[in-house]
């Protein structure tokens, strides 16, 4: 049985608040929301459940954009037509990044933006990401390009931030000499 999940509008006072760490174990309630999440995030990229359950397609989800401001990201990364993996962190950091910067060259978007907002979003093209998996035990993830970008988009989220927050109101656009686009 699916059940989607209620995922706040960006003007919800949540998505602008600095969330607080997550302290372990998780409870059930948290552990459910993990796993609704993943399924949510799976089915959104899948065009016969995205149409059945009319979902926008998305690639993570942060714990703000439920109502929890806790420290806590699912991200589902579709690696080969219809194989997935799977990212949940518990207290996220990047610990490390390339000094290169790339952009989605559509631009970036989000479950709880609900219209286009154009423009690029500059981001770290590796990253280095450590925090804990739901069971508590320490992790350590690199990511790099179109992972990396969720994942940075994702723990803007915890902070407070937006995507659209990190566009250059005076030059949304980069050309390919400026930014590399992927």
């Amino acid at each position: 049985m699916f059940k989607k999940l209620n995922i706040l509008d960006e003007k919800d006072p949540h998505l602008r608040k600095v969330s607080k760490e997550a302290s372990f174990p998780l409870s059930k309630e948290y552990k459910d929301l993990i796993n609704r999440s993943i399924k949510h995030l799976t089915y959104s990229q899948i065009e016969y459940y995205e149409k059945k359950y009319d979902l926008r397609p998305g690639m993570g989800l942060a714990f703000p954009q439920l109502g929890i401001n806790e420290r806590i990201i699912t991200i589902v990364h579709e690696v080969d037509e219809g194989v997935f993996d799977e990212y949940v962190v518990i207290n996220p950091k990047i610990v490390s990044n390339s000094e290169e910067i790339i952009a989605a060259e559509v631009g970036e978007g989000c479950l709880s933006v609900n219209r286009e907002v154009d423009g690029h979003v500059p981001r770290y093209a590796r990253v280095t990401i450590e925090g804990y998996d739901v069971d508590g035990n320490k992790i350590r993830i690199r990511a790099r390009e179109e992972l990396a970008i969720a994942f940075q988009h994702e723990i803007d989220h915890l902070d407070g931030i937006l995507f659209y927050d990190r566009i250059n109101k005076k030059k949304p656009f980069f050309s390919e000499g400026e930014i590399r686009l992927i």
